[in-house]
C-alpha cells in the first residue's frame, strides 16, 4: 500500500480544505498532521523548512514537499490521474485551459472579497477582534459583482468550466461553506437561481461532506 501523503494543518483552514477535498476526490490516502496555529507552531523552525512562509497548508509526497493549496490540488490531480474522480483536471488541452481560467478566476477574483468577509464575520469574533465594517461593506459589493458573473456563466453551463465538475469549482467550497453556513451573507449565493442551484450541487458531494465532518470539533479521546 503506497505511503499515505501529509497534509499539514488543521481543516478549519480554508487553503486546508481545499487540499483535503481534492484528495477525497481523487481517492488519495492522507494524513492530516494537526498545526496549533495559537501557539506558533508554523512559525517553529521544522515546519518552516517545509512551508518557508509559515503558513497551512504544507504537503509532503514521499520526499516532495507543496505549499499553496492550488499548487497542491493540480499536482495530486496529474500525479493521481487515473484514480478517484477522473474528470477533476482533464488532460485535454482545450478543457484543461477552461478550468484553469477559472481556478485563476476563483484566486483573482473571488478569493480576495470572499476570504475578506470570510475572515471578518467568521474568525474576528472568534478571535475577539473588531470587525471593520469598511472591509466588509467594500468585500461585499466585489463580491457580488462576481457573483452576477459566475450567474451569467452557470446559466450557460452545469459547473464553471463546463459540464462537470472540476478543480475549479472544488476551489469555490471552502469560502462559500463559511459564508454560507457560519455567515449573514448566504443569500448572496443563494438567491442567484444558477448560483444556488450550483451551490447546492457541489457542496452536496461526498468529498465535501466528509471535509466538512473533519473540521467539526472531535470528541475528546478517552484515557
Amino acid at each position: 500500500m503506497a505511503t499515505p501523503v501529509k497534509v499539514y494543518g488543521p481543516p478549519m483552514s480554508t487553503a486546508v480544505s481545499r487540499v483535503l477535498a481534492c484528495l477525497l476526490e481523487k481517492d488519495v490516502n492522507f494524513q492530516l498532521i494537526p498545526v496549533d496555529m495559537s501557539k506558533g507552531e508554523h512559525k517553529k523552525p521544522d515546519y518552516l523548512k517545509i512551508q518557508p512562509f509559515g503558513q497551512v497548508p504544507s504537503f509532503q509526497d514521499e520526499s516532495i514537499s507543496l505549499f499553496e493549496s492550488r499548487a497542491i490540488c493540480r499536482y495530486v490531480s496529474e500525479k493521481y490521474a487515473n484514480q478517484g474522480n477522473k474528470r477533476l483536471y482533464s488532460t485535454n488541452p482545450l478543457e484543461k485551459a477552461s478550468i484553469e481560467q477559472w481556478v485563476e478566476a476563483e484566486g483573482q477574483s473571488f478569493n480576495p472579497p470572499s476570504s475578506a468577509l470570510v475572515f471578518q464575520l467568521a474568525f474576528a469574533p472568534r478571535m475577539k477582534l473588531k470587525q471593520d465594517m469598511g472591509v466588509i461593506k467594500q468585500s461585499e459589493e466585489k463580491l457580488n459583482k462576481v457573483l452576477d458573473v459566475y450567474e451569467q456563466r452557470l446559466g450557460e453551463s452545469r459547473f464553471l468550466a463546463g459540464d462537470e465538475f472540476t478543480l475549479a469549482d472544488l476551489s469555490h467550497l471552502p469560502n462559500t461553506q463559511y459564508l454560507v453556513s457560519v455567515t449573514d451573507k448566504g443569500e448572496m449565493f443563494t438567491k442567484r437561481k444558477n448560483v444556488g442551484r450550483w451551490w447546492s450541487e457541489i457542496s452536496g458531494r461526498d468529498s465535501w461532506k466528509k471535509v466538512v465532518d473533519l473540521q467539526k470539533p472531535q470528541p475528546p479521546k478517552s484515557a
